[in-house]
């Protein structure tokens, strides 16, 4: 006789789909991590939605990805084995390397930063 499955619950569907997206994370954070000699990371709380996961390679490059909670974002990390930071400062924040694109996106008003005069 065949054995038949019993129904999924809302809560292990959820579960089962946060553990999918942890995985898929994880994944994307691996690849991350051996493009740029290693990678550490810091989470930060975006409200509702999500949680930005903000990735810093040994070679200063960075990039961030946005987990849909704490949670799965948590859980992504400590599949990838990477470090995560509690704060984005000191000697975590200085291995950042940015470049004109920073400059001229995030930080043209800066002292030192491009001019935002268009003449």
């Amino acid at each position: 006789m065949a054995e038949t499955a019993e129904p999924q619950t809302d809560d292990s569907k959820h579960a089962a789909r946060a553990e999918r997206r942890a995985a898929k994370l994880a994944k994307q954070i691996g690849t991350f991590a051996k493009a740029h000699g290693g990678a550490e990371g810091h989470l930060a709380h975006l409200g509702e939605m999500g949680t930005r996961i903000v990735l810093v390679g040994e070679d200063g490059d960075w990039g961030d990805l946005v987990a849909p909670s704490y949670a799965v974002a948590e859980s992504a990390t400590q599949k990838a084995g990477i470090t995560v930071h509690e704060d984005f400062d000191g000697e975590f924040a200085a291995k950042v390397r940015t470049g004109p694109y920073e400059w001229s996106r995030m930080a043209g008003i800066q002292v030192g930063g491009p001019s935002n005069d268009k003449a």
